[in-house]
């Protein structure tokens, strides 16, 4: 079973930048497509961005387009979320998850899709 273990989150100014990685371990991320996801205190949870196994990014959410990037590394088992320009409307915690990507092109913003979840890391924007 895929584990997956978020970092880098933290508490930025407005106009600041995060990098936040998802590790995997007791398995190769590379065969599984990687989605963020980010959850607010009393919001439901929104799909932001992915990449497949064949590296496409597909981006959900409009407001995080030109400001967040979503990258893998097949060398450290890992994929990060770049995020710049932050705003305090993205204060949350965010989340990656994985689901396995057969053709090398999966791509999904709805949570329940995906099997392998991390447990999340802060993201708070404020100044």
């Amino acid at each position: 079973q895929l584990h997956l273990v978020e970092s880098g989150g933290g508490l930025v100014h407005p106009g600041g930048s995060l990098r936040l990685s998802c590790t995997g371990t007791r398995g190769p991320l590379d065969l599984y497509a990687v989605g963020w996801f980010r959850q607010a205190p009393g919001k439901e949870r929104e799909g932001l961005i992915s990449i497949s196994r064949g590296a496409i990014t597909t981006y959900y959410l409009d407001s995080v387009k030109g400001r967040f990037t979503i990258s893998r590394d097949w060398s450290k088992n890992a994929v990060y979320l770049q995020m710049d320009s932050l705003k305090p409307e993205d204060t949350a915690t965010y989340y990656c998850a994985a689901t396995f990507d057969k053709d090398g092109d999966y791509h999904s913003p709805v949570a329940g899709e995906y099997d392998n979840w991390g447990q999340g890391t802060q993201v708070t924007v404020s100044s």
